[in-house]
């Protein structure tokens, strides 16, 4: 559970000087005392109602997409993956601004069935393991685990987790087995923005788009297609909280050890059942005023945290 810290405010005082002229001084040569209005003189502006402005149209820039479509074909046609995700994301406060809490994941991926991800940082620390038949939610300080039976695929067992445990990475995009078939579908607007030289310690490549309730702007590598960061708001949202992502340490097709995804830590730990933060009502329930989908959860891998 976290704090807000009191925010100190401090107000700084600007003390502006008026020169106030008298009405007797003589005007200055060549010129004239402008004439005064009386209310009833005064023209009246004419009120108008501003018409809000109409979105632009749908526009998909082609050398846009292609570079997501680039760096979609790269994860995709990876064997195995590994790479280090620093999450930063906004809660607002008590006093209703946004403090900024952080999470670091070592994920490591086999594809089509392995999946590792070791999570620390502002939240609870977690652990999660998928070998192909079995997948683990581990919390270590807690010394809690969750053990199921999974699905066969990597896209199968994120889905299950969500829906029986609130678990999404925020990175999961990246690792499905198509991240473009994926994320192209329902995008209304991409368009390049430029490149830069600090994001990632390479040249990338940077494609805002939207779609889908969501504004994302990706940074990807001009030469290894490989995504750097990524910077996401959701529209629905009407705080618009930002979520970034900074993606390092890249490694594609390295030799992994099968014991990679799997962990004997959690055989003594206490065991406990997957599920949801926010079970579903019962059949003839009210249903929820509003259902959060997955992309606008910050779940952990511990069960049944959720961010």
């Amino acid at each position: 559970m976290f704090r807000d810290p009191i925010l100190r405010l401090t107000t700084l005082c600007a003390i502006t000087a008026f020169l106030v002229l008298p009405t007797n001084l003589p005007a200055q040569s060549g010129t004239s005392p402008a004439p005064q209005q009386s209310a009833a003189q005064t023209p009246k502006k004419k009120v108008t109602s501003a018409k809000p402005a109409a979105p632009p149209p749908p526009s998909l820039e082609p050398r846009a997409m292609d570079i997501l479509k680039a760096a979609g074909a790269r994860l995709a046609g990876a064997h195995t993956i590994a790479f280090t995700a620093t999450e930063t994301f906004e809660s607002l406060s008590r006093q209703g601004v946004p403090l900024v809490y952080a999470n670091r994941s070592e994920v490591t991926l086999e594809r089509p069935n392995k999946l590792r991800v070791i999570m620390t940082g502002d939240g609870p620390a977690s652990e999660f393991y998928y070998d192909g038949k079995v997948m683990m939610a581990y919390a270590p300080v807690e010394n809690l685990v969750a053990v199921a039976d999974a699905p066969s695929t990597i896209d199968k067992t994120l889905e299950q987790i969500y829906h029986s445990a609130g678990i999404y990475f925020p990175f999961t995009d990246l690792i499905v087995a198509d991240p473009y078939g994926d994320l192209a579908p329902g995008l209304q607007h991409v368009y390049y923005v430029g490149q830069s030289n600090l994001v990632g310690g390479t040249t990338t490549d940077i494609v805002a788009c939207a779609g889908n309730g969501l504004f994302m702007q990706v940074w990807i590598g001009a030469d290894d297609k490989l995504p750097r960061g990524i910077h996401a708001i959701y529209l629905d949202d009407p705080d618009r909280l930002r979520h970034n992502l900074i993606l390092t340490d890249w490694q594609i097709d390295s030799p992994v050890a099968a014991e990679a995804f799997t962990t004997a830590k959690a055989s003594s730990a206490k065991k406990m059942p997957f599920a949801h933060p926010h079970p579903e009502p019962a059949p003839g329930a009210r249903p929820p005023v509003k259902s959060a989908s997955p992309k606008q959860s910050q779940s952990s891998a511990t069960p049944p945290q959720s961010h």
